[in-house]
């Protein structure tokens, strides 16, 4: 039986890579990798173990991170994590993200909408990055979006204590990913992989992100 054709759609990692230097949230729990077993004449593998905040590098976070009766990321559905997606560009639009920096690109939006805000996405913690202003994802809910993205540490500003996006997350029953690297990635439509770990009870999960061309 021969082997089918290796496939000419293009991939982009939107994955930062995760280390002890990743930045996190202040006083967040620094991604650490310790070994635990080493191959050696008494021991045939390499075992490590790890011990991270599930908002290090790009991310998923769970209905739980930011209400209390929230769903865990295990008990979400997957549905809005995998699918038709498109990136849309507001770079350098300022504190936050407004419904007319996403304007020209909302004709027939697909379910999934991630926003590059930035040149280059961020390798150290700052606390002025770009959020999602609260309107923007009522606007985006109503014209039937179900997952948001932003290349960026959070929808909500560093500073804020309401967490008013979240919240809007919270009443349109939207998904979200954050620290996304769109850097090379240009405005259009894909097919978006970024599917949340079964962490039982955790408030968010890791994703390797990655976008798929559609032809």
């Amino acid at each position: 039986m021969s082997k089918p054709p290796p496939s000419s759609r293009r991939l982009w990692d939107l994955s930062p890579p995760v280390s002890p230097t990743a930045p996190i949230f202040p006083g967040d729990a620094p991604f650490q990798l310790q070994w635990t077993a080493r191959i050696g004449p008494q021991c045939p593998v390499n075992l490590s173990a790890v011990s991270t905040s599930p908002h290090v590098g790009a991310h998923a976070d769970a209905p739980l991170h930011y209400a209390d009766e929230g769903a865990a990321i295990d008990a979400v559905a997957l549905d809005p994590y995998l699918g038709r997606c498109r990136v849309i560009h507001a770079i350098d639009c300022g504190p936050l993200i407004l419904p007319q920096h996403l304007a020209h690109a909302a004709a027939e939006l697909p379910p999934r909408v991630l926003v590059r805000t930035a040149q280059k996405a961020d390798t150290v913690w700052r606390e002025d990055f770009t959020a999602y202003a609260p309107e923007t994802l009522a606007w985006l809910a109503e014209r039937g979006v179900r997952l948001v993205g932003i290349d960026t540490a959070s929808v909500d500003p560093a500073s804020s204590k309401t967490l008013d996006a979240h919240q809007q997350l919270r009443a349109h029953d939207l998904r979200v990913l954050e620290n996304l690297v769109l850097d090379e990635v240009p405005e259009g439509d894909y097919e978006l992989i970024a599917l949340p770990l079964r962490w039982v009870g955790a408030c968010a999960s890791p994703v390797r992100a990655i976008l798929r061309s559609l032809t």
